[in-house]
């Protein structure tokens, strides 16, 4: 699924800037400049194939939210290209990454700041099928099998996991991308990490349920699974732009909030070639909204809080995951509020 994967597959492509530079040029140029019909053409770069996590700017244009605010969206379907490189090469002005991919991507040189949170926590969990009765918490991980994705990431965080349940954070692990979870359904592996709101919905709709731990349950920092991002060169150097883009996508987030099921439709109306199980789309979006991790509370929609920068970011640093651009591990923190921006948000939304 859309960031389970994405947030493995794209943190590699972040780390030397020269192949990254490389990727770009056989991407479309971006889009920014006044299209045939007077709007203002806006790119966005998918992480993944649509999904939820994406239904807001959808439903923004379906419902003529950016139109009234001048712009024309063109949506820039997912390659082999991380939106990160896309955002920080100039070839989409604006693109869908994560917590984890925008810190690779910044701490490896790249022009790339977060600028709108969809989600007010994060959508990751520990799973395992739902009958392992001889798994009831982490600490039973310890000697089971990880179907995992490759991230460096992905060990740390259950080994913490582990730990702060009571066991040592041993375990084997094999790397299988998106077989992850087909592993975990049929006992070939024990545990995995999937996005609850839709591998887990997903999971269920095939009468696969998992049991979930939240990571945040046991002591690790919770962290942005879904973020819009953009380079500071554009952000700069189209301030009103940027501004009316955000407050038609946080439109577009907050009518998903009131009304899960049309919004759902809308992704689904949009993008059906790709979205063949409606009901799937439609119970994710329910889920989204009913838990509570929509982000459009009163006056600061899509907020980032500065709390999820510095926590998460520095388990990352403290683990040894960042590099520079040579590939070179990063001797010092970084300075997080640099990471990300709140300050093209909508006031007062």
């Amino acid at each position: 699924m859309p960031r389970s994967l994405t947030r493995r597959t794209a943190l590699l492509a972040g780390i030397s800037a020269t192949l990254l530079a490389a990727s770009a040029c056989g991407s479309s140029s971006s889009g920014s400049g006044a299209s045939g019909s007077g709007l203002t053409e806006v790119t966005v770069a998918l992480d993944w194939t649509p999904n939820t996590n994406h239904t807001g700017v959808f439903a923004a244009d379906q419902l003529g939210y950016y139109e009234k605010q001048g712009i024309k969206l063109k949506v820039v379907p997912y390659s082999s290209t991380s939106p990160e490189t896309l955002v920080a090469h100039a070839k989409a002005d604006f693109g869908f990454s994560y917590q984890a991919g925008v810190t690779y991507a910044r701490a490896a040189g790249q022009d790339v700041v977060a600028v709108y949170a969809p989600n007010k926590k994060g959508t990751y969990a520990i799973s395992v099928s739902a009958d392992r009765d001889d798994i009831k918490s982490p600490k039973d991980l310890d000697g089971k099998t990880y179907a995992g994705f490759g991230s460096p990431d992905e060990g740390p965080l259950l080994k913490y996991v582990i730990q702060h349940d009571g066991g040592r954070g041993d375990f084997k692990s094999i790397a299988l991308d998106t077989s992850a979870y087909q592993a975990v359904y049929s006992g070939k592996a024990d545990f995995t990490i999937p996005v609850i709101t839709w591998e887990g919905v997903e999971a269920q709709e095939k009468g696969e349920p998992l049991k979930s731990f939240a990571p945040t349950d046991y002591g690790f920092p919770d962290q942005y699974s879904v973020l819009l991002a953009a380079s500071s060169s554009y952000l700069e150097g189209n301030p009103d732009i940027a501004k009316k883009f955000l407050a038609a996508t946080a439109q577009g987030y907050s009518y998903a909030a009131e009304k899960p099921q049309e919004a759902a439709d809308l992704l689904v109306k949009a993008n059906a070639a790709q979205l063949s199980d409606a009901t799937l789309v439609r119970r994710s979006q329910q889920l989204l909204a009913d838990d509570g991790y929509l982000n459009t509370d009163a006056g600061k929609v899509g907020a980032q809080d500065a709390s999820f920068w510095k926590d998460y970011g520095s388990f990352l640093y403290e683990n040894g995951l960042l590099a520079d651009a040579d590939g070179k591990a990063l001797t010092a923190e970084p300075d997080w509020s640099a990471y990300y921006t709140n300050d093209y948000l909508p006031a007062g939304e």
